[in-house]
């Protein structure tokens, strides 16, 4: 883990954002400034250059190729509830002045406000501060993609066509405040992807795999390749076995990691502090209550080292932190960016998040997961008479206000007397959040985290995201089943 500091990321957004525009630190004090001088609570300017690019490779041919450079500032005051919003593309001192007098139309004249002491905040840094992207040549970039296309063409003859992807993205951000602080984070993140189909009998299926992180191409070694490789290869020979999917209400057991997307989706978005302030959760007011079965625990920690949802800072400078949400099943807190804290007279949690300059940030997810149980997860499937084990997850629906969710299931089996027995497919789990939590009857102890593939959307905007569990044991989902 890097042990640079907000400081040093600080000058290197400086160099990269204002200087080549002739902006300094006394320009930026001026613009908010000029914000404050109406009746505006709060104002920031959010700055930020991204570089991204993918390449994707399928039957040994590169077939795409992306690479983008962006850059821009989002500038925002708040007066109340009320949000004003501007951006632009073009950073330099008029167009910045332009957002400004864009926003200043929420709050009528006020008094001028006091210069502000500029104040940098230093944090430990998660994530080492370089460019993924030059980490390797072009050249490298696609014999990587073929290596992992070739090692999962060797596990089974079966396998008739592989489609690999990467990406990576070197990102700068930069936060001027009206109170007078200024932060920065520079944010590397990378993923590759292996998608493949298997064919036997006349019978297609499909698997898919992949992983990533705060860091550079260096982690995609051989052997995690492989890992991946294999991983994909095996989902889609399971499935080529399965039969369909029964219906009804049964006990299902949910597998370690991935599966927590259910546990993000069905109850993280639930808790999230606009939702809870505008009462249009599940959870609003519940805080101090038993709203899950004993032993549950869930947290969102933004602070572990290279993971795919970490920051150092969110988008609003503030420190990001471990949140317990639910503890041993009581409600003990939302996650806050803050403006909702400070609306609900709430802690902030360091969960203020956006996809670029160009959006407003809410309130949004970093690693999300339940904490370990004391069960073996062996014991977990052998206390099952007859049901459903989901050993990973394809998509899903859910419905915020009722907790109401769908979710297919990639990988499942049957359980029969307390053994696994035949794959299935075409599972649908049907439930709501909230009560899911109540019917978690055992919590196995080999909490996980996913392997860094989560994407989160909400109202449009996209960021990375963490997921992660322990082995489950539920009593009475619905299960819907394949039709035939």
């Amino acid at each position: 883990m890097s042990t640079r500091t907000d400081q040093s990321h600080l000058e290197t957004a400086q160099e990269l954002l204002l200087r080549p525009t002739g902006i300094d630190t006394s320009s930026l004090q001026g613009v908010l400034g000029q914000m404050m001088s109406h009746q505006v609570d709060y104002a920031d300017l959010y700055f930020q250059y991204s570089r991204s690019e993918s390449w994707g490779l399928e039957e040994g041919q590169v077939k795409s190729g992306n690479f983008s450079i962006d850059q821009g500032v989002g500038v925002r005051a708040i007066s109340g509830e009320k949000t004003a919003f501007a951006y632009s593309d073009d950073i330099n001192l008029p167009a910045l002045l332009e957002a400004a007098n864009a926003t200043r139309s929420i709050a009528a004249l006020g008094t001028e406000q006091t210069g502000k002491t500029v104040l940098t905040r230093q944090t430990p840094s998660l994530y080492l501060p370089q460019d993924p992207i030059a980490s390797l040549s072009a050249d490298a970039k696609v014999k990587l993609l073929e290596r992992l296309e070739q090692f999962a063409k060797q596990i089974d003859t079966r396998v008739t066509q592989v489609m690999a992807s990467i990406a990576g993205e070197y990102e700068v951000v930069m936060v001027a405040r009206s109170d007078g602080l200024m932060a920065a984070d520079v944010r590397p993140l990378v993923r590759i992807s292996v998608q493949v189909i298997a064919e036997h009998n006349g019978r297609r299926e499909q698997g898919s795999s992949g992983g990533g992180g705060r860091f550079d191409y260096s982690y995609f070694t051989d052997e995690v390749l492989h890992d991946y490789a294999q991983k994909a290869v095996h989902q889609a020979l399971v499935n080529l076995d399965a039969r369909p999917a029964p219906a009804g209400s049964m006990t299902v057991v949910l597998g370690a990691g991935w599966p927590g997307i259910l546990l993000h989706e069905a109850i993280g978005h639930g808790l999230e502090g606009d939702f809870n302030r505008k009462g249009s959760s599940a959870f609003s007011g519940m805080i101090g209550k038993q709203v899950a079965a004993k032993g549950i625990t869930i947290v969102d920690d933004g602070t572990i080292a290279d993971r795919r949802g970490s920051l150092s800072m969110d988008d609003e400078g503030n420190p990001t932190n471990r949140t317990v949400l639910i503890e041993d099943g009581i409600l003990r807190g939302y996650i806050q960016d803050g403006l909702n804290a400070r609306l609900m007279g709430m802690p902030l949690t360091g969960n203020a998040r956006r996809e670029s300059y160009a959006h407003i940030p809410m309130p949004r997810m970093t690693n999300t997961y339940m904490m370990n149980g004391d069960k073996d997860p062996q014991e977990i499937i052998k206390s099952v008479k007859k049901g459903l084990y989901a050993a990973n997850f394809g998509g899903g629906q859910v419905d915020i206000t009722s907790g109401k969710f769908v979710f297919s299931a990639a990988e499942a089996y049957m359980i029969e007397d307390g053994k696994i027995t035949y794959p299935v497919k075409g599972a649908t789990l049907i439930g709501n959040g909230p009560d899911v939590l109540t019917r978690v009857s055992m919590i196995g102890n080999d909490m996980a985290l996913d392997s860094g593939v989560g994407t989160c959307g909400k109202e449009g905007q996209s960021v990375p995201v963490g997921v992660g569990q322990p082995t489950l044991k539920i009593d009475g989902l619905t299960v819907g089943g394949t039709v035939e």
